[in-house]
């Protein structure tokens, strides 16, 4: 009841928005046009555009990344999905060339994570952006402060690329374009990687240039190495290691003292971390290094940068046998 009240009260005009908008709300709408220095009646007009979408909830409750591995790999580890990555790569080769070179990112990564967000383009979302950081900020508690923040910046963005509030669409989440850029990440992140003075994201050239650059500027390590399969001596000892937080947290040397092995010569200090999968045939054991990490900036989820790090390493070497 609360929440349909919430909701028929921010599709009402702004002078009885500023009569009976409840304290919780008013403080939302206050913070916001203080953080982005808005009007509280341009918000106003902005949240009456908005129309809340169950189905956006209904998504954000049961996220693929809540699959184990098992069932999350075959989503994005597909021929199909090899097959148009290749094509990709072939027909945007000296594009991603370049945004290797300038960036240091390999062209594989950017290409995967294309390939892994939209299917290189083809499914870049149906929601309305505005509609889904509305039901987001405002009616998904969980997340409530993050996407009402997006919000705001989804208001700046708007203005500084001249769109029509309405006309954007995205993820349920709000991420647009190719690369999925939620609207933080596009303001910060995207760039003109074809100079013809617009921050494209929904075409190729500015998605492969302002993907490269969201992790050359999270430091991807052009040359290092992302992750390697493990075998454990000792599964108890091994499990010791493991902790759900995404960083680095482990030297090379106290991996080696806890029985793991791995198909390759690190030095002792070689900053490292301990992750297991729940595969097909049992727990899946992998060493990762500062690039995986990297990658779970993108997408907070260990199954999300290893199907990028899988796909990408098929792409580099059907790629390369194309050549």
């Amino acid at each position: 009841m609360r929440l349909a009240l919430l909701s028929a009260g921010l599709l009402l005009t702004t002078s009885v928005l500023a009569a009976d908008t409840n304290p919780e709300q008013q403080a939302w709408i206050d913070g916001l046009a203080s953080k982005f220095e808005l009007p509280v009646a341009e918000l106003n007009d902005a949240l009456a555009k908005a129309s809340y979408q169950q189905s956006i909830i209904d998504a954000m409750t049961r996220p693929a990344e809540a699959k184990p591995w098992s069932q999350y790999r075959p989503i994005f580890l597909t021929e199909k999905r090899l097959q148009q990555g290749v094509a990709f790569m072939q027909e945007h080769r000296d594009l991603l060339a370049s945004a290797e070179q300038q960036l240091q990112v390999p062209a594989e990564i950017i290409t995967a994570i294309i390939g892994v967000e939209t299917f290189y383009g083809a499914n870049m979302g149906s929601y309305k952006v505005l509609d889904a950081l509305y039901t987001l900020g405002f009616h998904y508690p969980p997340r409530g402060e993050f996407f009402r923040s997006e919000f705001g910046h989804y208001l700046e963005l708007a203005k500084q690329q001249g769109w029509d509030l309405e006309a954007q669409k995205g993820s349920y989440a709000g991420a647009m374009g190719m690369g999925q850029f939620i609207s933080s990440s596009y303001r910060h992140y995207a760039v003109d990687f074809d100079s013809d003075g617009v921050r494209n994201l929904f075409v190729a050239d500015d998605a492969i240039g302002s993907v490269a650059n969201y992790f050359h500027e999270h430091k991807w390590q052009y040359n290092e190495d992302v992750a390697y399969p493990a075998t454990v001596t000792n599964t108890e000892t091994a499990d010791a290691l493991l902790n759900p937080a995404l960083e680095i947290n482990h030297s090379w040397a106290e991996l080696v003292a806890a029985g793991i092995v791995i198909d390759q010569e690190l030095d002792a200090e070689t900053p490292v971390k301990l992750i297991r999968l729940d595969g097909v045939e049992g727990p899946e054991y992998w060493v990762v290094r500062h690039n995986f990490y990297v990658i779970t900036r993108y997408n907070r989820s260990p199954l999300y940068a290893m199907a990028v790090y899988q796909l990408s390493e098929q792409l580099k070497q059907a790629y390369e046998k194309s050549l």
